[in-house]
């Protein structure tokens, strides 16, 4: 049996996001899923990106803005979100009193040391931003 708690598990920072890796490649034999926690400060949003591993997302706590592709819906604590291979994905917290939690599961496997080390990511524009209010 694997466990890791989150409090344990390698972490990175970036643009007002925390992102906790409990379960990644190599963490378990022939395993292909990768798992992350992630809150988001306030007014902070993950940059839309894309990869070719499927995900899904759970919002455990707060109210976000969800882009998938070209759809947007706003997504709140105990929301799924499903996001197809391939397609470009990310999140905005819209809330303005707490942070959006969410943890994203995705396979197969995603290099998340190269995903974190990468160059400069596309943005939220600000006509997005104020579409969602953040």
């Amino acid at each position: 049996m694997f466990t890791r708690n989150k409090l344990g598990s390698p972490r990175r920072k970036r643009d007002g996001l925390v992102s906790h890796i409990p379960l990644a490649e190599g963490d378990v034999n022939g395993g292909e899923l990768t798992v992350t926690w992630v809150d988001v400060a306030l007014g902070s949003a993950q940059r839309p990106h894309g990869h070719g591993p499927e995900q899904v997302y759970v919002v455990v706590e707060g109210r976000g803005l969800m882009r998938v592709g070209d759809e947007e819906r706003h997504v709140a604590a105990g929301d799924l979100v499903y996001v197809p291979s391939g397609t470009t994905r990310g999140i905005i917290n819209t809330s303005d009193r707490c942070l959006l939690t969410y943890v994203s599961a995705a396979t197969p496997n995603v290099d998340w040391r190269a995903f974190y080390h990468t160059g400069p990511l596309p943005s939220w524009s600000e006509d997005e931003r104020e579409r969602a209010g953040a």
